[in-house]
Order: structure tokens, then sequence, then C-alpha cells
């Protein structure tokens, strides 16, 4: 009774402030979304399903291109396969400048087109019959834009190696697919039977694209070899790839969960020994992932590595690589704990997402943390498979430092427009949170495999991804996700002791927010409370005078009784 008379002030002045913290909450609540932006018609053009979009289905392209190093261009065609599934006779493709779209042919009849920004609308004058499929060839050239920053701004890269030959690749995730070639600039309509890459380089280059090399042919008079190359499985658009310079190849056989799983590796001529020490970290990558998420998604295609003037990407079969041959991020462990050393980020984080990104892609880029939340956090599964839970757990709460909480994870809908660069370290701290929340490592991990059975060569929503790890884990995580996507607050669990009785609620949070959390007491012994924004209390055996939250879960805390 005594204790109690003295805690009382505080806790006046704790509902004081309380009330403070709730009416914040409200008015950041009703923010949740970053700030207003003015997008373009521009912006809408790509970044939606328009209706000159969604008569017809993508079906195949087959892009054949001269590709010149000396002046920098690219000239060629583009010869797009595709389904009616309604009435129309405008078709919606994208090129971005200075490229230009020269022609556009149907059974050997010159199109009309209009430009509307870099989006063109060309007039098809055939009947368009519902449930059959037509072609029509786009011919294009120009001087694509040069890559700046690669990966992060896009475009082209033209360099050079150590023996002055042209070193050549593109980049483009952002700024789209359209930098280079013509195309249906929209993620969520893939190439249902794939891609078929013709290059044509100087003959003493070669070029390395996404599938299999299917055939090789010398054109001696003009003194250049064109590579014929084939994807058979549905691609994003952002994955078709270039790599063109002196490359040497080496390969090795994979026994992989599906069978044997041809593994290629094409770098540098002056690179060579250093990428088959480098590169060990392939094979291992790939026992790990196809543990963790199941049967690598491309087996008819193969995986490759190939080096590249830039870091590096994700693109689909094709995996670029440029990180110097060492282990960690261009030799720096992101996590600042040293177990970012323990394997090379670009050849594991990249190829992760041919689970999470080319194998589940999103069906628009305000979802892009589907990409990149997954594969951040793959980071970390990868040294769980082999160093352990401990190094896994240090390695993930280590990334926290480079979270910002400036701009919720997903960006505005229908304007091609993503969201914040939280989407990697905070969607992976989001997921291992998750993890925590199933407290069944073996389930979490038929719901990581799951994921990539379910959504098999599929584009997808947010909405898909979260109601199927809810489903699968018979846990409402409607809260956790709308909390850690939708807005920027890291949850408090705050809390105060009278006596024997702990009371807790959740601050800083959406007033929905209801997430379970494990604690641990002063005397050891851990205990799971579901507190929601309400206050609630709970009876303990003996006078506690600490507790901290379990460090795997991605929450502050704050003792409001001062103690």
């Amino acid at each position: 009774m005594h204790k109690r008379h003295l805690l009382s002030p505080l806790f006046t002045k704790a509902r004081l402030f309380l009330v403070f913290i709730f009416l914040l909450t409200i008015e950041v609540e009703a923010q949740i979304f970053r700030s207003p932006q003015e997008f373009t018609h521009q912006d809408t053009l790509r970044g939606s399903n328009t209706k000159d979009r969604a008569w017809w289905n993508l079906e195949q392209y087959h892009l054949d291109i001269k590709v010149d190093p000396e002046s920098k261009t690219i000239k060629g065609s583009n010869t797009v396969t595709y389904q009616v599934i309604s009435e129309s006779k405008k078709l919606q493709i994208e090129l971005q400048e200075p490229m230009i779209l020269s022609r556009a042919i149907q059974n050997g009849d010159e199109l009309e087109f209009e430009k509307d920004g870099y989006s063109y609308l060309i007039t098809l004058q055939d009947p368009q019959n519902i449930g059959e499929s037509y072609q029509v060839e786009l011919q294009f050239e120009g001087s694509p834009v040069i890559a700046v920053r690669p990966p992060w701004d896009g475009g082209l890269t033209w360099s050079q190696d150590s023996n002055g030959l042209p070193f050549i690749a593109n980049s483009n995730q952002g700024i789209g697919a359209s930098i280079w070639w013509p195309n249906k600039d929209y993620p969520a309509d893939e190439p249902d039977n794939g891609v078929l890459i013709s290059v044509e380089v100087p003959e003493n280059l070669m070029d390395v694209s996404n599938g299999r090399l299917i055939n090789t042919e010398h054109n001696k008079k003009a003194k250049t070899k064109t590579y014929h190359w084939e994807v058979k499985n549905p691609i994003n658009n952002y994955g078709v790839n270039i790599n063109i310079g002196d490359y040497v190849h080496f390969s090795e056989k994979y026994e992989g969960e599906k069978g044997i799983l041809d593994m290629d590796y094409y770098v540098l001529r002056e690179n060579l020994e250093k990428a088959k020490s480098q590169f060990k970290d392939a094979t291992k990558m790939m026992e790990a992932f196809e543990h963790w998420f199941g049967p690598y998604p491309f087996y008819e295609d193969s995986y490759k590595l190939v080096e590249t003037p830039y870091l590096g990407m994700e693109h689909q079969s094709s995996v670029t690589y440029g990180n110097n041959y060492a282990n960690g991020y261009l030799g720096r462990d992101l996590s600042g704990t040293g177990w970012g050393l323990k394997f090379d980020f670009i050849i594991i984080h990249e190829s992760g997402h041919e689970w999470f990104a080319n194998n589940i892609t999103y069906k628009d880029v305000a979802d892009m943390w589907i990409h990149e939340s997954f594969t951040a956090y793959s980071e970390n599964l990868f040294l769980d498979y082999y160093y352990g839970k401990e190094a896994s757990r240090d390695y993930v709460l280590g990334t926290r430092k480079n979270i910002n909480n400036d701009n919720p994870i997903i960006g505005p809908y229908g304007v091609n427009q993503e969201g914040s660069g939280d989407m990697y370290y905070k969607g992976a701290n989001m997921l291992h949170t998750i993890r925590q929340l199933v407290n069944d490592d073996e389930k979490w991990r038929e719901i990581l495999r799951g994921l990539n059975k379910e959504f098999y060569h599929q584009t997808v929503t947010t909405e898909q991804v979260e109601t199927y790890i809810s489903t699968q884990s018979n846990i409402n995580l409607s809260s956790v996700f709308d909390q850690y996507l939708r807005d920027v607050r890291i949850p408090i669990f705050s809390y105060y002791i009278e006596g024997n009785k702990l009371n807790f609620r959740w601050e800083n949070s959406l007033m929905t927010f209801d997430m379970p959390v494990k604690i641990k007491l002063g005397t050891g012994k851990e205990l799971w409370l579901k507190p929601t924004t309400r206050w609630a209390s709970l009876e303990l055996d003996t006078g506690v005078e600490r507790l901290s939250v379990d460090p795997n879960f991605y929450v502050g805390m704050m003792n409001i009784s001062g103690k």
C-alpha cells in the first residue's frame, strides 16, 4: 500500500504523457503514407494497366540487335508475340529517348503510331480476334542513355577491360528496360514463353545474355559474331540483359532438388583464376537457398554468374557480378558484426533474387519490398545455414543501423514509384520478427518454400503475400504488415510496474497494432505477452525490477515509471 502511494504521482504524470502520445498517434496515423507527390501523365502511362495494355497478353519477345561499341549505339528489332484477350486495335509500347522507334510492322504492313512521352501507341490494321496470337515487329535504333552510377541510375555502361577491349553491360531496374529496347514495360505482364535474344558484336568479343546459348553465327564479311540465347521461362523485363566483353567460361554441375543444374561462369580473361576461387560461393548459395526457398526456379534456363563493369544485379539466369572478387559488400560488412565478411555479398544477395524478384515478381513497383525485403533477409538465412542461428541473428540485427524510417516501404500504386530504401533491412527485420512469431523454424521454412511453390513464375501483389503468410502461419499478421510496410514508426513496448503487477501496451504505433512479443524478466524467466494499444496488466509471481524485450523483435522499449 505504501509503495502504491509513492508511485501515484509518477503514474499521474505518465497518464498525461500517454494522453499526449495518444493524440500524437492519431495525428501521425492519419498521415502514415508519404506526403502527396505530383505524378505526371507519363507516370500513369508507365505505371498502370492502361486500356492499350489490358487487352493483350504478352507471350514472347525476340530481341535481335547489333551492338556497336565504337559508336555506342544499338540497332535492331523486337518481335512481340501476344494473345488477344479483349477487343481493341491500339497497342502500347515503351521506348525511352534518345532511342527511336523507327517502324512497326505486322504481316508485312507498316503500321502508324503516335508518341505520347516515351510511350508509343501503335494502331493495328488487321482483325485482332480474341483468343488468337499475333506478332508485331518493332524496329528501333539509337544511342541509349549512359548509366552514370550503375546499377542505381540505369542505362548502358560502356567500359574497357585492362587490355583496352570493350566491356559493356546494361542495368535498368528502376528506369526500366525501355531505356534501351522497346517492350511492354509493365511488370504485371511477363512473356509466358520467355525470350529469344540475338546479339551481334565484334568478332573478338562475346555476348552473354539470359538463358542458354543455342547458337553462335560467324559473320566473316562483317567481322562480327551473333550469339543466340533462349529463355524458356517467363522473365521480368528489367531482367533481360546483354553483357559484352572478352569473356572466358568455366562451369560445373550441381546436384539440386530438381536434378542436375548447369552452373556457368563468364569472367574477363584476366580474372579467371580469381573467379575460380571466389565463385565457390555460388554452389554454397544454391545449397542454402534450395534448403530455405525450394528448388532453383529456372533449371531449364540454367544458372549463370557473369562479370560486369558495375556492382551487379539480379538478371534472371544471368546474375551479374562486379564485387571485385572480395567478401562483403565491396569489402565491407554492412552489418558491422563481422559475419558479413563470411560471404561475397553480390553472389549471395543477387542470386537470392532468383527466388524473390525473378520467380516471384511484383505486379506494381510500389511492392518492390517483395523483391528486396526477402532477398536482404536471405543474407542472414545463408549465415543461418552455414554458421547457425546466433550468427544469423547477429547479422540481421546488425543491419538495423542502416534503417532510416523515413518513408513507408510500400510506395504509391499505379505510377511506377517504389517505396523507401528501408525495404531492404527494415523489411528483413520485419521478416525476422515474423519468424519469432511463428516460433517454429521448420514451419517458417515451409512458409518460405511454400511462397515459391504457390507463386511459381508469377507476378503478385503485397496482399497475396501477406495473406499467404498469415494463412500458413495461422496468425493474423495484418497489423504487423501494416505497421512495418505502411508506417514509418517503430512500435514501443511501454510498461510500468506496481508491486507484482506488470502494466504494458504498445505505443508509437497504429491503433490496431496487436503483435505478441517475448520478454525476459530480471529473474531470467521468459514470457510471451499479447499487448495492444490499450493498457493490460499481468500479475507476476515475485517482484520484478527490470525486464527486457527479446532483441529479435524489431521494436523499442520504454519504462514509463522512470526505473
